[in-house]
């Protein structure tokens, strides 16, 4: 199909579908059509809306994450589970992520971007359903570990796309919306767990992938992937799109076309190349700081959050969930606004720093409480500052550790080796936070204090990682950063 149609008098059509762009239409547009065509036209309110619609994958990934928390009661209750199986089913959405992050740098280098996210869409609408209406836990950690494949291409899918359309000067503002989605997705399942049932509760869960699905069908494709894949015009097309039609791409575009030219004499790229600083490098500082992020016990503390309060006194624990679920929005808001200003690296050290303060307060306090009476000021006073404490290591989390890693992911892999780079990296990822899922109740068990305690080691060491191997690619093109690793 031509992309370039002589449509007469009615002006140029392009089709809607092929590079899923918005076009300018003919006369017969209808008048409420052509105005939103020419509100997606001016400037860069195009590809801010193609985040908004993407964002809607994040959301499902956070409303995933968050499920097991406010449902933990009900579903023991209604199905006869133990806690081992229930923390089963908590983990196995890690383990479907595992298989579905294997998979998601090939699906999207083979199917594009908007392809591997309707690709990732269906299984997550399967599993709500099989979850909605299971009668045993057979349904259940089926449906679970669908979600958990949806979400594995989601949370690498994403990032990558929101990076490849964004203008340099707004990627890390567009990227931080990926991480905010989450939050968003976390908050909802918290506050909606307060008053429905599991089962409705699941049903709600289609929702964000069911709006998906329709919605890529008005964005355009990554014009970087179109251009890896040789579709140079197509690439150009969606560029402009992205930019606004009164905006000169043309050295955006050559950027792009040399980018790929470099990574394209070379298809395949073997082991011993790896050995490149070219390619070690990025390829060390993302999945560090993916794995980093999910060993400073950040799905401990959301899977569980719901447990950990009951264990530092408070009754409302349900609540008090859903406050630090806000809370993580309005934070991940402040790094949205941020980001694209302070830096990646200067938020991430910040970020990282507070949370080794926080969960250290938070390991002495849980040391503290058992060690005095339960009748006790002391006690009380311990409660409040874990609580405090834990608070304050959400709030940090997401003002830069949440949302960071996967812009710089997104960034500095090199495009010939993005697919099985980001595969691996998300991979590693997904399997560390099912090791955190799967080993937080038994740890929280054996002891509060230890346990926050190991979190906060980690984070030092986080501190440590980003100071000395984490580049700052602030105000630089994909290109450029790339380049610099040469």
């Amino acid at each position: 199909m031509s992309n370039i149609a002589d449509t007469g008098d009615d002006g140029p059509r392009k089709p809607l579908l092929h590079s899923g762009s918005w076009y300018r239409m003919g006369s017969r547009t209808s008048s409420i059509v052509s105005s939103s065509i020419q509100i997606i036209r001016e400037g860069k309110a195009s590809v801010v809306l193609c985040v908004l619609i993407v964002a809607l994958g994040p959301i499902q990934f956070g409303f995933t994450c968050g499920y097991s928390s406010p449902t933990q009661s009900e579903i023991i209750h209604d199905l006869g589970l133990s806690i081992s199986e229930f923390s089963a089913f908590g983990s196995l959405s890690n383990v479907g992520a595992m298989v579905g992050a294997i998979t998601s740098g090939q699906i999207a280098d083979y199917m594009g971007r908007k392809g591997s996210l309707i690709i990732a869409a269906i299984p997550n609408i399967i599993g709500w359903l099989a979850i909605s209406f299971a009668k045993d836990s057979s349904f259940l950690y089926m449906g679970r570990l669908l979600e958990g494949f949806g979400v594995g291409i989601i949370s690498y899918t994403v990032p990558v796309y929101i990076a490849e359309i964004s203008p340099q000067d707004m990627r890390g503002s567009l990227g931080s919306v990926n991480q905010l989605a989450v939050t968003i997705g976390i908050m909802l399942v918290y506050l909606l767990g307060l008053f429905l049932h599991w089962r409705v509760l699941a049903i709600i869960g289609i929702l964000p992938c069911t709006m998906l699905i329709p919605g890529l069908f008005f964005v355009p494709e990554s014009p970087r992937w179109l251009a890896k894949m040789g579709m140079m015009e197509e690439s150009e097309t969606s560029l402009q799109v992205l930019r606004g039609f009164e905006t000169d791409i043309s050295i955006e575009v050559n950027e792009i076309k040399r980018s790929v030219a470099s990574s394209s004499k070379r298809v395949a790229i073997r082991f011993a190349e790896l050995k490149q600083k070219r390619y070690w490098y990025p390829l060390m500082v993302g999945i560090g700081l993916l794995v980093l992020q999910q060993l400073s016990g950040i799905n401990a503390v959301m899977f569980y959050s719901t447990n950990i309060f009951e264990s530092a006194g408070v009754k409302s624990s349900n609540f008090a969930a859903f406050g630090v679920g806000a809370i993580q929005v309005i934070a991940t808001l402040v790094t949205t606004w941020l980001i694209d200003n302070a830096g990646r690296k200067l938020l991430l050290i910040i970020s990282s720093t507070i949370m080794t303060v926080s969960l250290l307060v938070v390991a002495v306090a849980f040391y503290v409480e058992v060690a005095v009476s339960q009748d006790s000021h002391l006690h009380i006073t311990m409660a409040v500052l874990s609580l405090v404490g834990l608070v304050a290591y959400v709030i940090a989390f997401s003002l830069g550790v949440g949302a960071i890693p996967w812009i710089i992911m997104s960034e500095i892999l090199p495009i010939n080796i993005k697919g099985l780079a980001g595969s691996v990296a998300t991979l590693l990822n997904w399997t560390t936070s099912w090791v955190v899922t799967m080993t937080a109740n038994l740890l929280l068990v054996w002891s509060s204090g230890g346990t926050f305690m190991i979190y906060g080691i980690v984070s030092a060491l986080t501190v440590v990682f980003v100071i000395l191997w984490v580049p700052e690619t602030k105000g630089r093109t994909l290109e450029e950063i790339q380049c610099s690793f040469r």
